[in-house]
C-alpha cells in the first residue's frame, strides 16, 4: 500500500505549469504508426518462414509497445526533477547494465557482439537503457559542475574519466555503433552545459585516433569501412548487407513499389525487419515518404531544442538537448549506413525498427522530454 501510495503522491505532485509539446507528441506518434506499419510489411515474409504466423513480429512489437507506451505515460507525468536526487545511482545502473552481458547464463551473443541478455526466455539489450540512465546522470553532473567545467580535475577530467569508463565497457562487448552515440550525445550535452571547445576537440581528435587503432585491430570494422568505400569490394559476402539495402533503396525510386510490394524482404536483405527497416521503407513508399520521415526526425530535434532552450533549469536543459539529439542522430547514423554515406552500426531506426529494448528506452526518454516541455518558461 505504502509503494502505491507513494506511487501516486509522485505523479500527483509534479508541477505541470502548462500542458506539453502537443507538436512533439504528435510527431512522435505519426513516427511510431508509420513505424507499426513498415514492420508489418517488412517483417511478413520471414515471420512466416520462421514461425508460420505472418505478423509474429508485429505482435511482439506491439506488445512492446504497449509496455513503451506506459513508460512514455510515466515519465510524461512524473516531475523530471525528481530523477536527479538518483543521479549517481544512474550512473552505477548504467555501469551494472554493461556488466550483466559478461556474466554466464544471462550473456547471449548476436553476429560478433555480446550486447544482449536472455531474461526468461526474452532478449534484452542493456546498453539502450545506458543510453537514458547515463543521460540523466550526466545532466544533473554538469549542471552540478556549471562553473567548474573549465577545471580538470573539477570539469573535463571526470567527463573523461566516467565517459572512458562507459566506452571500455561498450568495447569490450564490442558494440562501436551504440557507443557512437552515447559519446555524441554526451559532448553535445557537455558543450551546451558550457563545456569548452577545445577540450571537445581534443576529445574528439583522440577518439577518432583510438578508433582507427580498434579499425585496424579488428577485421569485420575494416571491413564496414570498406564497404563504404567500395560496396563491390566483396558484394555476395562482406557487403552483401550494403549492397541488398542499395538495391532496395534504388528500386524504390520516387513513389516507390508500393506497400508489402517489396522483394528484398524476400530473405535477400538481412535484418529486414531490425537495422535494416529504413532500406524496406524506402523500396515500398520511395523517395517522397523517406523524406517525409526523415523531416519528422528533424521536427522532433526541433522541438527538443526549443524545450531545452526554455527549460526552468540546465538540469532539464541538458536532458532535453540530450533526448532530442539521441533519437534523431540515431536515425540519420542508421538511415547513413542503408544509403552507405556512412559504414552500417546495426543500431535500429528509432521508434520504427523491431525490437523491445530500444522501444521501451526511446518512449521513456520521450517521455521526460514531453514532461520537461511542461515546465518550459514559454511554451510555443
Amino acid at each position: 500500500m505504502n509503494f502505491f501510495k507513494k506511487a501516486k503522491n509522485l505523479i500527483s505532485g509534479a508541477k505541470s505549469y502548462h500542458e506539453g509539446d502537443n507538436k512533439l507528441v504528435v510527431v512522435i506518434f505519426i513516427i511510431l504508426i508509420f513505424g507499426l506499419v513498415s514492420l508489418s510489411s517488412s517483417s511478413a515474409v520471414i515471420a512466416y518462414a520462421k514461425f508460420g504466423d505472418a505478423y509474429y513480429y508485429f505482435k511482439h512489437q506491439l506488445f512492446g509497445l504497449i509496455i513503451g507506451l506506459l513508460a512514455f505515460w510515466f515519465f510524461a507525468k512524473v516531475d523530471y526533477r525528481h530523477w536527479k536526487k538518483y543521479a549517481f545511482g544512474f550512473l552505477i545502473f548504467s555501469i551494472v547494465l554493461l556488466l550483466l552481458v559478461f556474466i554466464p547464463g544471462l550473456k547471449a551473443s548476436w553476429g560478433t557482439s555480446r550486447s544482449w541478455i536472455d531474461i526468461f526466455g526474452y532478449s534484452v539489450q542493456p546498453s539502450e537503457f545506458v543510453k537514458l540512465s547515463f543521460l540523466l546522470y550526466l545532466a544533473a553532473w554538469l549542471e552540478a559542475r556549471k562553473t567548474k567545467l573549465g577545471d580538470f580535475h573539477q570539469g573535463i577530467g571526470p567527463f573523461v574519466l566516467i565517459l572512458g569508463i562507459i566506452a571500455f565497457l561498450m568495447i569490450l562487448q564490442p558494440d562501436v555503433g551504440t557507443l557512437s552515440i552515447i559519446a555524441a550525445i554526451s559532448l553535445l550535452v557537455y558543450f551546451v552545459a558550457g563545456g569548452k571547445i577545445s577540450h571537445i576537440a581534443g576529445i574528439v581528435i583522440f577518439g577518432l585516433l583510438f578508433l582507427s587503432v580498434l579499425i585496424l585491430l579488428k577485421p569485420y570494422q575494416m571491413n564496414r569501412f570498406k564497404c563504404l568505400i567500395d560496396p563491390n569490394f566483396s558484394k555476395n559476402e562482406i557487403c552483401y548487407q550494403t549492397n541488398q539495402a542499395l538495391i532496395a533503396v534504388g528500386s524504390g525510386g520516387f513513389l516507390g513499389r508500393g506497400l508489402g510490394e517489396s522483394r528484398q524482404k524476400y530473405m535477400y536483405l538481412p535484418e529486414a525487419s531490425g537495422d535494416s527497416i529504413f532500406a524496406i521503407i524506402a523500396e515500398e513508399t520511395g523517395f517522397i515518404i523517406c523524406f517525409l520521415l526523415i523531416l519528422c526526425y528533424l521536427f522532433l530535434f526541433y522541438r527538443s531544442y526549443l524545450i531545452s532552450k526554455n527549460a526552468p533549469d540546465d538540469f532539464g536543459k541538458n536532458l532535453a538537448v540530450g533526448v532530442g539529439a539521441w533519437i534523431t542522430l540515431q536515425a540519420m547514423i542508421n538511415i547513413g549506413g542503408m544509403v552507405n554515406i556512412l559504414p552500417m552500426t546495426g543500431v535500429p531506426l528509432p521508434l520504427v525498427s523491431y525490437g523491445g529494448s530500444a522501444i521501451l528506452a526511446a518512449l521513456s526518454a520521450c517521455g521526460v522530454l514531453v514532461n520537461i516541455s511542461k515546465q518550459t518558461r514559454i511554451h510555443k
